[in-house]
């Protein structure tokens, strides 16, 4: 199940584990090295991760889990699905996409109604 949510103000308790983050690595393909890319890291600041030896904020977790297309849920072993659930949408980089979104998740927009019918026409076939 795909769902939005839009970026705000949150606390969440977490733990990253390692082992979560090599696999979803692995599952993408993606050396050390490129995973470090990927997510803006030097190798030896993602190695860490990978290592336990250093513990990502909730805004780096986020990260990670959206650019390894993966959820926050799987790296902190809340589930066993490494399947994304969620879609992390930035205004500032997205500025479409989130009014969008906006528009869909609110009961009251009929352009929203609108959109969803539509989607859910060209979904039907």
């Amino acid at each position: 199940m795909i769902f939005f949510r839009l970026m705000g103000v949150f606390t969440m308790k977490y733990e990253l584990i390692p082992e979560r983050l090599i696999s979803a690595r692995k599952l993408k393909k993606l050396n050390k090295a490129q995973a470090a890319k990927l997510v803006g890291l030097s190798p030896i600041g993602y190695l860490r991760y990978e290592q336990g030896l250093r513990s990502p904020s909730p805004q780096m977790l986020i990260f990670i889990a959206t650019q390894l297309e993966t959820s926050v849920a799987y790296l902190t072993g809340e589930t066993d699905n490494p399947e994304a659930d969620s879609i992390y949408i930035s205004k500032e980089n997205n500025t479409l996409q989130y009014e969008l979104a906006c528009e869909i998740m609110d009961p009251e927009s009929e352009l929203g109604k609108r959109v969803i019918a539509y989607y859910k026409k060209l979904t039907s076939s």
